[in-house]
């Protein structure tokens, strides 16, 4: 007799997009991809301009997004793939960890980067994470990205936002924690409090500051003056 299958239905497969100038690396993610039972490969583009395209022709849940491409870069393109009126998450593919286009892509609103020679597991992870709305980016990737994105970002002098200023002080207090890299569990631990309530406050972070994950969170509250650049105080 045989075994009952494990595939996910069609409708609940979480649909990815390809985009990549090398076409071997295409295959070999499609490969690893399509061995997955809730995963669904739903088109290539050898550049960024094609990526645009396809997300526009079709629904796309992830797209996997090279930063250097031809014609059209991955900044470009994720910039405005998620402009979209229902635009998919993006998770961006780099060679080198301090890649600082792959920063960029980042703020252009991508949700996420992997190393191309990342284990299947962790690039399946990472793409189920930003499926499901968070990021991903491990904590050493995501101060490194602060201290670059810090450099950039000029003294603060305005005063706050209506939308910060709604934040609690708990809420600041995870949202400050969440700009050094801390991942829930890690805010959690510090708080004394479950992580499930750690999660609710993100929540209402991500609501209160109409953010896409908790990236976006930081890089909003870097641009506000809730969180300061390290060695410059904050404005309030």
């Amino acid at each position: 007799m045989s075994e009952p299958s494990t595939d996910a239905p069609a409708g609940d497969r979480i649909r990815v997009a390809i985009a990549d100038d090398q076409a071997l690396v295409r295959a070999g993610l499609r490969m690893v991809l399509e061995a997955e039972p809730d995963i669904e490969v739903v088109g290539e583009a050898a550049d960024g301009h094609e990526a645009i395209e396809l997300t526009r022709a079709r629904r796309v849940d992830v797209v996997l997004m090279d930063v250097r491409m031809p014609r059209v870069d991955g900044i470009a393109a994720t910039a405005s793939v998620v402009a979209g009126p229902h635009p998919p998450r993006v998770l961006i593919l780099t060679t080198f960890d301090l890649d600082e286009n792959a920063f960029a892509a980042i703020r252009a609103g991508a949700s996420g980067f992997m190393l191309k020679d990342a284990r299947p597991a962790d690039l399946l992870a990472a793409i189920r994470s930003v499926h499901a709305g968070d990021a991903a980016l491990a904590p050493r990737i995501t101060r490194r990205m602060l201290e670059l994105f810090g450099q950039e970002v000029p003294a603060q002098n305005t005063a706050l936002s209506p939308e910060a200023a709604s934040l609690t002080p708990r809420e600041r207090e995870v949202l400050t924690a969440i700009g050094e890299g801390l991942s829930n569990t890690e805010i959690a631990k510090r708080q004394f409090v479950a992580e499930s309530t750690v999660k609710t406050h993100v929540g209402r972070l991500l609501t209160k500051l109409n953010a896409r994950d908790r990236v976006h969170l930081v890089i909003y509250a870097y641009e506000h003056g809730l969180l300061a650049p390290k060695g410059r105080p904050r404005s309030d």
